[in-house]
């Protein structure tokens, strides 16, 4: 099943520490923080570097109004005195019970189990009632790889794909969690 429009997050997902939720227009001047980081750019497929004027505006206001292909949320630690934005996490429906995970964490939370305690989150609310949930990373983005892997996805192949940021075609590790 395919879906025309995204599902939008109506809740907060817990994730330890912090929680997972929909983005807000409050989220803009860090998510262009973050995001602008050329180390973040260059690990996604589709942040651009530099970023362009408005272009986080723009990618929030198309997630609030469920204009994007996807679902997707900010990583919220506000409520235990970490930042409100750590981070995004999204998931992108495919077709027979499928979705693609994809996330960033802000730099200066690297290395502290931010992401795996995010992705390991939101496939245990499995939100979409998915039955696979897939991931890629760039092969030099090996800490990536590890949060995939202790959240139970394992290893499916190697592929490429575009980054934007790099504006060159990226050799991948794919990975795949059954439900």
């Amino acid at each position: 099943m395919t879906f025309d429009r995204p599902i939008a997050p109506a809740d907060s997902i817990a994730a330890g520490r912090f929680g997972l939720r929909p983005l807000r227009p409050s989220d803009s001047g860090l998510c262009e923080l973050y995001a602008g980081d050329k180390r973040v750019a260059e690990a996604t497929r589709t942040i651009p570097h530099p970023l362009p004027p408005g272009a986080v505006e723009a990618f929030i206001a198309r997630a609030m109004a469920g204009d994007s292909r996807g679902t997707i949320w900010a990583m919220d630690g506000s409520a235990s005195g970490l930042s409100e934005l750590l981070g995004v996490i999204s998931l992108k429906p495919m077709d027979r019970g499928q979705s693609e995970v994809g996330f960033w964490v802000a730099p200066q939370m690297w290395n502290t189990g931010i992401a795996s305690d995010a992705v390991r989150a939101l496939v245990a609310a499995n939100p979409l009632n998915n039955r696979t949930y897939f991931a890629e990373v760039f092969q030099d983005n090996p800490g990536s790889a590890r949060v995939l892997t202790n959240c139970g996805f394992e290893y499916l192949g190697d592929a490429e794909t575009f980054s934007v940021a790099r504006n060159a075609r990226v050799p991948t590790w794919t990975y795949i969690r059954k439900m």
